[in-house]
C-alpha cells in the first residue's frame, strides 16, 4: 500500500504572531517556520502504519517556496520514504491545494491520502474535503483513531455526542485531529539519512493548475486586549452586572 500525506509549512506554535503595521496580513520576517502539528500528527499516523506492515511507501508532498523542503526533510526523517515539493512562492488557496494534490494522486496512485484536517495558519479545514470531491473519493475527517485492514478503513472521529466510528473503502481521504497520536522526534541518524532521500521539486504549472488567488484578504488584526476584572461585593451585584451590563443572563 502506498500513501500519500501532504504536509504545510506555517508559523511554529510556540511564536507570537505579529500582525503587519498595514493590517495586510501576519509578519513572516525573522519568524521561526515549522511543520503544521495536524501535519505532524498525520506523518506519524502514515509512519506506524508502516511500522505495523502492509505499507510499501509513503510520499510526503509541500507546496510553498524552497524553504518547505525542510518541512519535507522533517517529514522523511519522521519515516517518510521520498518527498516532492511543489515549488511556489504565492500563497495558494485550499481548492488550488486540492486541485494540486488531485493531480497527485493521479500520478502516484495512493491508496491513502493522510493530512491534518487544518493548518493553523489560516484555520480554513477545506482542502481534506475538497480533495475528497475532486477525486469522488470517501472521506473521513477529524479521525482520533485508524485502523485499515481488509481494502477499508474503520475510523473513529469525535462528534458532539461521543465518538463515532465510520468504515470507508479505500482509496480514501483521512484528515488527522489532535487525539490520533504523539508524534514522534526524529532521531539524529534519521536526520542524517533524510538529507539522502529524493525530493523532487516542480511547479504548479507542470500540472496544469491555476494557483490564482480567488479570495482577497480585507484586514488582518489582532484580537482586542482583555480588560481587567471587577470585584462585587455581592451575589446580587454580580447577577446584575452579567444581566444588565454584559446582557450574558
Amino acid at each position: 500500500m502506498k500513501i500519500l500525506v501532504p504536509v504545510k509549512r506555517v508559523v511554529d506554535y510556540n511564536v507570537k504572531v505579529r500582525v503587519k503595521p498595514d493590517q495586510s496580513g501576519v509578519d513572516l520576517a525573522n519568524v521561526k517556520m515549522s511543520m503544521n502539528p495536524f501535519c505532524e500528527i498525520a506523518v506519524e499516523e502514515a509512519v506506524r502504519m508502516k511500522e505495523k506492515g502492509g505499507v510499501d511507501e509513503i510520499i510526503v508532498v509541500s507546496i510553498g517556496p524552497q524553504q518547505a523542503q525542510e518541512t519535507i526533510r522533517t517529514a522523511l526523517a519522521m519515516g517518510a520514504d521520498r518527498g516532492i515539493l511543489i515549488k511556489t512562492d504565492d500563497a495558494v488557496e485550499p481548492l488550488a491545494v486540492a486541485k494540486l494534490l488531485a493531480k497527485v494522486v493521479e500520478e502516484e496512485s495512493p491508496e491513502l491520502v493522510i493530512l491534518g484536517k487544518q493548518a493553523i495558519d489560516d484555520d480554513c479545514n477545506q482542502t481534506g474535503q475538497m480533495l475528497g470531491a475532486l477525486l469522488d473519493w470517501p472521506q473521513a475527517t477529524f479521525a482520533s483513531e485508524v485502523a485499515v485492514a481488509n481494502g477499508k478503513a474503520n475510523v473513529t472521529r469525535e462528534i458532539d455526542g461521543g465518538l463515532q466510528t465510520i468504515s470507508v473503502e479505500m482509496p480514501a481521504i483521512i484528515t488527522t485531529d489532535l487525539r490520533l497520536n504523539e508524534p514522534r522526534y526524529a532521531s539524529l541518524p534519521n536526520i542524517m539519512k533524510a538529507k539522502r532521500k529524493p525530493i523532487d521539486v516542480k511547479a504548479p504549472g507542470d500540472f496544469g493548475v491555476d494557483t490564482a488567488a480567488r479570495l482577497k484578504v480585507l484586514k488582518v488584526s489582532e484580537p482586542p486586549k482583555r480588560e481587567a476584572g471587577i470585584k462585587v461585593e455581592s451575589v446580587a451585584e454580580l447577577v446584575d452586572k452579567l444581566k444588565n451590563k454584559e446582557g450574558v443572563i
